[in-house]
């Protein structure tokens, strides 16, 4: 494969659908959820996957696809390595974003805002009811971490196993993202996409169109 390609004239048009302010709600989750209820509907394979994009202090950058695993008006849940990369940037820059594309209904939507971290309990109620290979992974996984080889992580999960050891770790569990800003953006005809932004102003969601 060439390491340099042109792309230039590789394009689609966007028909499917479209998104005007008369068909929308005024409550950001519930348009969140309708659009969501449509991508599983649609038999989108996991509808539920983001991409989650953290900074450093400086402003550093790193973004990676995580699963939404709960949301409603407190905020977005997800689960993860708590001194992993993410989990790092998270605790010193709480600052994050969201993005959901489905591609099969032309969507994406965008979601901005701080983040916490769940109550240990709720951590601790979904650990437990994860599959039993799941929770060995991430007892097992120093997530991020460098390691030596794939027989090295492999051999630490048998030892695991031996150990009949499935307690949540500490350094593991959930994080809610609490949304100040929404865009939805459903793909239109020759390039003139619909773009509805929701922002919270004084507790209240403002609504409007972008320019696409």
């Amino acid at each position: 494969m060439p390491i340099s390609q042109d792309l230039h004239h590789h394009r689609r048009n966007y028909t499917k659908h479209e998104l005007t302010e008369h068909k929308i709600s005024p409550n950001p989750y519930e348009q969140f959820g309708w659009w969501l209820q449509d991508a599983g509907e649609a038999k989108i394979m996991e509808p539920n996957a983001m991409t989650l994009s953290t900074a450093t202090k400086e402003g550093h950058p790193s973004s990676r696809i995580v699963l939404l695993k709960a949301f409603n008006e407190n905020g977005f849940v997800f689960y993860t390595n708590y001194h992993s990369r993410k989990g790092k940037e998270i605790s010193e820059n709480p600052y994050a974003a969201l993005l959901f594309f489905w591609d099969d209904l032309e969507r994406q939507v965008r979601i901005e805002g701080t983040l916490e971290k769940v109550e240990a309990h709720l951590s601790e109620k979904y650990f437990s009811e994860r599959p039993y290979e799941s929770r060995l992974s991430a007892i097992v996984s120093e997530q991020s971490e460098e390691i030596p080889s794939r027989e090295y992580l492999e051999d630490k999960l048998e030892e695991l196993k031996k150990a009949g050891e499935t307690k949540r770790p500490e350094n593991w569990g959930g994080d809610v993202l609490k949304a100040d800003y929404f865009e939805f953006w459903q793909g239109r005809a020759s390039r003139l996409h619909d773009r509805i932004v929701y922002e919270k102003e004084q507790g209240a969601w403002k609504i409007k169109r972008l320019a696409p």
